[in-house]
């Protein structure tokens, strides 16, 4: 029985790894032509860059800062058929640099309005198949509105950001929360509960929700939003509990070999974490970033990846507390069992 009609997960999704060259560096590999990419120096102490088709391949944000969107062309400055290219600047292309890129594919360019919600937007791209949107609004400062992502399924996770205004939060749904409640990616907090984000108001499969909090809706200000949906054997987003094991911690089962893991203690303060499946690429040994933070990469061995799910090894309070609850975001490397019947194997 097919447990996904992804087969090839990195048609969708997939990581690469990139060594800087101080000149106009090519990054080719990844597979598509990426509508969302998420840059981070892996062997310095620098800002993750994320940046997007929609709003501009220059345009930058980061998910460590709530600074506002910038312009850099020596950055990434544009995407490409098999990548993207990056400039001279030495956060993305440091000649002495190592770099990862998560890579996700949305519709291709800047897509066109989407007019379902009480808000336009001003571009949506989507990829149905995948379950990913990238959409920018402008806010009206008016409670109780609607936008529209274009996914034709629920989003479980929705992360917003201020374009314009420093100062503002990356707020963050997650079906395991739910819409009475966000988390913040570049904070250490605990989830926060208040009506004034999403309105306790769920998404549904054409629209989401959003109050008048200036982080999400401040009149007159763009926002980028990013919209994934759920789509089995390729992502998952989930939570648990911790076990506070060293030796044998708790098992997140994803049904899919994971590719990208990251999440963040929900009950008080602690890290963001990061891991994926080319640093190093081989269990134990999975380097970890963390999203709210400029570290460079860390070395700890505290997680193994598996054909349909990933386990900890250590009692971490930013992962594997015992009691402590944990939302998650995965995407696949591999299916479990695809639409052809070939299973996943373990790493």
């Amino acid at each position: 029985m097919a447990y996904t009609t992804i087969n090839k997960s990195t048609e969708h999704f997939n990581t690469k790894l990139y060594n800087g060259t101080g000149s106009s560096n090519s990054i080719t590999g990844v597979g598509f032509e990426p509508s969302f990419t998420w840059i981070k120096r892996r062997n310095s102490a620098t800002n993750h860059h994320l940046h997007n088709a929609v709003s501009g391949a220059t345009k930058v944000l980061y998910s460590n800062s709530t600074a506002a969107e910038s312009t850099d062309a020596q950055k990434l400055y544009s995407f490409d058929s098999d990548g993207f290219t990056v400039g001279t600047n030495g956060d993305a292309n440091n000649s002495s640099g190592t770099f990862v890129s998560w890579n996700w594919k949305a519709g291709g360019g800047q897509g066109s309005s989407n007019t379902d919600g009480s808000i336009n937007t001003i571009y949506t791209s989507v990829n149905t198949t995948a379950g990913f949107s990238i959409s920018t609004y402008t806010g009206n400062g008016t409670n109780n509105q609607t936008v529209g992502h274009g996914l034709g399924a629920t989003p479980s996770m929705v992360i917003i950001k201020d374009r314009d205004n420093g100062n503002k939060a990356w707020v963050c749904y997650h079906s395991a929360l739910g819409a009475t409640k966000a988390i913040f990616l570049e904070q250490t907090a605990q989830a926060n509960t208040s009506n004034s984000y999403f309105v306790n108001t769920a998404p549904t499969n054409s629209l989401f929700t959003i109050g008048d909090s200036s982080h999400v809706n401040n009149n007159g200000d763009k926002y980028i939003a990013y919209c994934f949906a759920e789509k089995t054997g390729y992502s998952k987003f989930g939570s648990y509990t911790g076990n506070g094991s060293s030796t044998d911690g708790t098992f997140v089962y994803t049904g899919f070999k994971p590719a990208f893991i990251m999440g963040k203690y929900t009950g008080g303060t602690g890290d963001w974490y990061l891991w994926d499946n080319k640093r190093l690429g081989y269990n134990p040994d999975n380097n970890k970033l963390k999203p709210n933070t400029n570290d460079a990469e860390t070395t700890e061995n505290w997680i193994e990846m598996y054909s349909n799910g990933f386990k900890f090894f250590n009692n971490s309070g930013d992962f594997n507390y015992s009691g402590y609850n944990f939302i998650y975001m995965a995407f696949a490397e591999a299916p479990l069992v695809g639409s052809n019947n070939v299973p996943a194997t373990a790493r």
